[in-house]
This record gives C-alpha cells, structure tokens and sequence, in this order.
C-alpha cells in the first residue's frame, strides 16, 4: 500500500513539472507572439460613452446628428464601429467597394448590410494606399449622419503610422521607403534600424535616395474600380444622389486616369537583417509594407507566359489582380475572394503570395 502511494505521488508531481513546463512554454510563444503585433491592433472602438434609452437600448441621438437629406446617403455609422449599408441604396456599389476595403464584414441579408471597424480592418486599408484623411472624408460624405468623434479618433489613432514605410525590393536588393521624410530620419535614429542600414566598405553609410515614383489615387482604385458601367448607373441615379457624393465620385473617376508624383526618401539595408528590421519596425509602431518593384526590373527574366484569347479574366478577379500588381508593383498578401467566387483561370487556383 505504502510503495503504491509513493508511485502516486511521483507520478503526480511528475505530471506538475510537465504541466508547468507546458504553461512556461504557451507564455512563451504568446509572448513571441505578441511581440510581432502592432499595440494598435489590439485597441477598440470605445463603447463607454454610449448612453441607454428607457428601455434599455443603445441611444446614439446625442451624438449622432441626423442629416437633413439622409434618405439620399447609405450609411449608419454607429460609435461602437458597427456601420449599417443599405443595399438598396443608388450608390450601393461604391459604398460596399469602400466597407470591404475598411472594415470587415459582420452579416450581409439582402437588403441591410453590417460590418465592423477594427484595427486590422483599417491596417488593411492604409496597407492598400488609403490615407486618413481619405477614410474619415468619405465616411462623412456616405454617412446619413454625422460620424462620432470616437470613430475619427479610433481610425486616426490606427492609422496615424501605418502604411507609411514599405520594404520595396529592386534589382534583388532591399529598401526601406517612406513618402514621410521625418519618418525616414525617426527610423533612422533608432540603433536596431541604424544597424541594419547598408554600409559602403569604408563602413560609411549608404546615401539616402530622393526619386520621385507615379502612382495613381487609393481612394479612386478602392471604390470606382467598377468601372465605366457603375459610373454610368451613377450617372442615371444622380438625381437622388446628395451633390457633394456625386461630385466625389467625378474626381474619383478622374483621378483613376490620371497619375500623381510623389516624392520618396529610402535607403538600403543588409539583406542578412530583414527580420529584425521587420520586428524592430513593428515595435515602432511602423510596420513594413512589403512590395516588389517588378516593373523596373531588370536583373530577372519576364517569364514569357500569356493566357489564352479564349481565357476571360471575371471582373472580380481582375479587380483583385488590379489591386495586388497596381503602379507596377507586386504587394504581398494573399487574394481572398468570398465564397462561390474562386480565383481560377482553365481550373488551375491563382494564389498570389
């Protein structure tokens, strides 16, 4: 009896010591984890200033003001980040290029569409071009009423240093680019990013590189990439479309055409030292947009490859190509399309990575 207690315990404080192995090894991996999360993914939209009516439901009317021609606009943009669409509204299209661009979706019945602003969701967006400005602009303009103060804050305070520096690679070599200057010499100061910049042989730093690159309206390519068709049912329904909406989407349509130059600061960095580069950069709170400049690319061979006169790209696909090689460039992701929507072309799966 006494040796099968010992055998017991031994076995129980052996199953400890495994256990607590375990546990140190889980803190561990999430801490790995964590460190490679931006701190701005994990903040929420703010829900506390939320009042309740007399039967217990969220009350917004104090801080959402009803505009006067809100019949015409489609949205209801609530200060906890959930935004309602109408799917009936006349410039449906383009607001729902918009949402999936900014926000993810919750549910989607037929006629009242509802999606949700999150911190990953407008990572999303910057990562594709859109600016601050841009988001909070036409999320006023779609709006039927005026956007909460803490949703113009929430996107602000997610987007004030995202999509700002991108990793680019040319001609096989790495850069570090930003269309911020300051925040080209704020990096730079940093010791980790200061050891990671490529030196001469002397063991002097590489210059920093001025150019100017074209590249073509954000905004334009995530919401009027539906192409001359929508415009045209734009066009029909502007009667019942508020003014300020329809001109936007004019310039939209006008910046799709046309090329704006912007002027970039970068410099190289040791090949050897991209992730800690990447980790440091996060840490920073300026995640690296990685991009390859295959356009100017002219160490590596064009594989000579077209598809077939019969083969017919679908709109969705093309759209989705369009914003993963726009401004000769190759983002780096993966094209995720909804469900019933695969991305073949002749049966074969085109997954961009």
């Amino acid at each position: 009896m006494g040796k099968r207690d010992k055998g017991d315990r031994e076995r129980k404080s052996k199953k400890r010591y495994h256990d607590e192995e375990d546990d140190e090894e889980e803190a561990s991996t999430a801490g790995d984890t964590q460190e490679a999360i931006p701190a701005a993914a994990g903040k929420q939209v703010d829900e506390a200033a939320v009042q309740q009516d007399e039967y217990g439901a969220k009350d917004y009317r104090l801080q959402m003001h009803l505009k006067n021609d809100y019949g015409s606009r489609p949205l209801w943009v609530a200060p906890d980040g959930h935004i309602f669409l109408e799917a009936f509204s006349p410039v449906y299209k383009y607001a729902q290029d918009f949402l999936v661009a900014i926000a993810e979706p919750v549910c989607r019945p037929i006629h009242l569409h509802e999606y949700k602003l999150t911190a990953y969701s407008l990572y999303a967006a910057v990562s594709v071009g859109l600016q601050t400005s841009d988001i909070i602009e036409y999320l006023e303009k779609l709006s039927k009423t005026s956007v909460p103060d803490g949703i113009v804050q929430f996107i602000k305070l997610c987007t004030v240093s995202y999509g700002k520096v991108k990793l680019v690679l040319k001609h096989n070599r790495y850069f570090v680019e930003s269309a911020f200057p300051e925040v080209i010499q704020r990096l730079l100061q940093d010791a980790v990013v200061k050891d990671c910049r490529l030196r001469t042989t002397d063991g002097d730093e590489t210059e920093l590189i001025t150019e100017v690159i074209s590249s073509k309206s954000a905004i334009a390519k995530s919401v009027a990439d539906n192409g001359a068709s929508s415009t045209s049912q734009a066009g029909e329904a502007a009667p019942s479309v508020p003014e300020d909406i329809f001109s936007y989407y004019e310039q939209m349509d006008k910046d799709e055409e046309e090329e704006e130059e912007t002027q970039t600061v970068s410099f190289e960095i040791r090949q050897e030292m991209i992730e800690e580069l990447q980790k440091r950069c996060i840490q920073l709170e300026y995640p690296l947009l990685a991009e390859y400049d295959f356009r100017n690319d002219t160490v590596n061979p064009d594989i000579n490859m077209d598809l077939k006169p019969t083969a017919v790209l679908r709109p969705y696909q093309e759209k989705s190509l369009r914003k993963m090689f726009g401004n000769g460039r190759a983002r780096s992701g993966v094209i995720v399309l909804p469900c019933g929507k695969t991305p073949t072309v002749g049966g074969a799966s085109v997954v961009v990575k």
